[in-house]
Formats: structure tokens, C-alpha cells, sequence
């Protein structure tokens, strides 16, 4: 083990020690080379299972990087193009002026849709026909392509109903036949795991005093279980293919994005910037990633990309540094703190 990575292990055993978590993660690669494979704590601890480095873990909005490289992968594999039409694909999706939204504008959470349908209801999400139906016959927030707003739950059926009108395959389908298994990461990366792998992935746990009240602002523009996640909705959701989320070990996180590097398959030149209207704060978007590591300052000229998870996972791509990095972990909290140390700590030694 090498210094870094033996530093690594030291930091996450005594997050786990002092109880601030209860299982995690950490892998990196630089320049291709895996540098960080470490893992501490339980898996489940009413078993006493302990969490070992190929234990999946489920994660929320993390499962974004997985969608946005597959996004990717059709435009590189000549199957769209970045300006294609949604309607052209989906001519349903045209109804309520959503006829001039692209996959450019998805990529960007440009078109308009950031919240699920009323309608839709957790119960509904591993219904896909009956998601991207609703989705396709709602009327948009914006013009798309006018304002940014992240699509919490959205993105993923945008993308997934693109994919699968094109191809005629599920993301679930896609994902192994373009990531896992070139990469060698079989059972390290699902949008909906199978059911044999249940018995050895990680289980969730969350301390309620820990998290604020759910929002009573009734113009929120995200229903509650949009914007805050729970166990139990993590629980539900592994099974289905939702690819928002995904189910992952943070090697398989960080393999995918060292193929992405060492593909020069994402350009990380803003192609939007603004105000995210549903959170009110400053955006920077590539296509289908945003730009910058949490936690870094508002200044620092940043090239990273990827998306944080409700609950405190992350998972990252830096071109400047040739980094790689996912950090995946069981105990939900509203806070990154977990991930920004440690991102800090193998930035600084790389």
C-alpha cells in the first residue's frame, strides 16, 4: 500500500471509529494507474458485516455521472448528436412548446423540467412507460434552453427514454454493454441491481436529527422526496432502474470516470452558465456534468466535473490533474464533509 493510500485508510477508519460514519468508500486513479482502493466500516451492522472495497453501495444523484457518460457514448457513437431534437426521437415529448429541447439541453438541465409531474409519486418511479409518459405531456417552467434548473429525478428518464428509442435498449442494457464490461467493473455499477446481488449490498442508514424539516415552502419547486433522500427511498429504489441513481462501489465510480479521461470523452468548457432555479445559486455546466469540486473555492479556476449524491456521496473526473475520484458511504447526511476531506487530502498528494 502506498503512503497515500495508507493515509486514506487511517482518515476513514476514524470517521468510522468516532461513529461520524458507518461504512466507506474511497478509490482515485491518476493518469490511469489506480492509486486509492480503500474501505472501512460495516456494511450492515446489524449483521456485523463489515464494508469491503467491492461492497455496492447505493447512491443517489452519484448515478448522474453514470447517465451523462452514457449520453456521451451515443453522440460519440454517431447514434445523436448534441443538437438533435428530443421530438425527433420522442415525438411526444413536443406537446407544450418542449418541441425545440435537445439533448444539449438536457445535458445542461435546460429544458424546463426539473420536477416530477405531481402526479408521479415515488411508488411510480420503477414505472417507466407511465414517468416518461407524464413527462412528456408536461408543460415546461422555461423555454427550454433559457434557465438552468437541476432535474433532480428527471434527467435520468430524459436520457434513458432517448436511449432506449435509439437503440431499443434499457440503460440497465447500455451500461454493461459500454461500461462494465469493458472495464472489467461487472457488479460494481447497476442502475437496478439484481436480485442476486441483494444479500451483498450495503445497507442504509440515517439519523433523522441530523437532517433540517422537510421544506413547508409550498412554491418549492421540487416535492420534498425530490430534494431530500432518505434509507427507506434508497432502500426501495435499488431494484429499479431509475437512472438518476445507481448502485456502486466507489472503484467502479472511479474506473468509469479514468475511461473518461483517458478518452477525452467530455469537454469541460462551460456550456451554460447561470442561476440554478431550483436552488438559487450560481451554475457552471458542461454537458451533463457540472464544473468544479464541491467544496473548492468560489475562485479557483476548477476543470473537474462530476456529480455529488444526496447523502454524501461523490464522484469526480479532473482533467488538469488526471484524477479520478468516487468516495460512496451507507450513513446518509446532509452534509459532504465526509467527501471534501478527503478529495482534499488526495488532491493535495497527487
Amino acid at each position: 500500500m502506498n503512503e497515500l493510500a495508507e493515509r486514506v485508510q487511517r482518515q476513514i477508519e476514524a470517521l468510522v471509529r468516532t461513529g461520524a460514519e458507518t461504512g466507506v468508500q474511497v478509490a482515485a486513479y491518476q493518469d490511469g494507474r489506480l492509486v486509492v482502493d480503500a474501505a472501512a466500516g460495516m456494511a450492515d451492522p446489524s449483521v456485523g458485516r463489515p464494508l469491503t472495497t467491492g461492497t455496492p453501495i447505493f447512491s443517489f444523484s452519484t448515478g448522474k455521472n453514470v447517465t451523462a457518460t452514457l449520453a456521451h457514448l451515443l453522440v460519440a457513437r454517431g447514434l445523436l448528436e448534441y443538437e438533435t431534437l428530443v421530438a425527433d426521437v420522442w415525438p411526444e415529448f413536443g406537446a407544450h412548446g418542449k418541441g425545440t429541447a435537445t439533448l444539449r439541453h438536457v445535458l445542461t438541465h435546460t429544458v424546463g423540467l426539473p420536477a416530477m409531474p405531481r402526479e408521479i409519486t415515488p411508488d411510480d418511479l420503477p414505472d417507466r412507460p407511465k414517468v416518461c409518459a407524464a413527462l412528456a405531456a408536461a408543460e415546461p417552467r422555461w423555454r427550454p434552453g433559457t434557465a438552468m434548473g437541476y432535474h433532480s429525478y428527471t434527467f435520468g428518464y430524459l436520457v434513458g427514454e432517448l436511449a432506449r428509442r435509439t437503440t431499443g435498449r434499457t440503460m440497465s442494457e447500455l451500461l454493461r454493454q459500454w461500461i462494465t464490461g469493458p472495464l472489467g467493473i461487472e457488479g460494481q455499477l447497476y442502475f437496478a441491481a439484481p436480485d442476486e446481488s441483494l444479500p451483498g449490498l450495503a445497507r442504509l442508514d440515517q439519523d433523522a436529527r441530523e437532517w433540517p424539516g422537510a421544506p413547508a415552502d409550498d412554491d418549492s419547486i421540487l416535492a420534498p422526496w425530490e430534494s431530500r433522500p432518505s434509507a427507506d427511498l434508497g432502500h426501495k429504489l435499488q431494484r429499479a432502474e431509475v437512472p438518476s441513481v445507481c448502485t456502486a462501489t466507489a472503484r467502479g465510480l472511479a474506473a468509469m470516470f479514468n475511461a473518461v479521461l483517458l478518452d477525452g470523452l467530455v469537454d469541460p468548457t462551460p456550456a451554460f452558465e447561470g442561476v440554478d432555479q431550483v436552488f438559487g445559486t450560481p451554475a457552471r455546466m458542461a454537458l451533463g456534468f457540472p464544473i468544479g469540486r464541491i467544496g473548492a473555492a468560489p475562485d479557483e479556476n476548477s476543470v473537474a466535473f462530476g456529480w455529488p449524491g444526496g447523502g454524501g456521496s461523490y464522484a469526480y473526473a479532473d482533467p488538469a490533474s488526471g484524477t479520478a475520484f468516487a468516495l460512496t458511504k451507507n450513513h446518509l447526511s446532509p452534509t459532504f464533509d465526509t467527501a471534501v476531506s478527503l478529495a482534499t487530502t488526495i488532491r493535495r498528494k497527487l
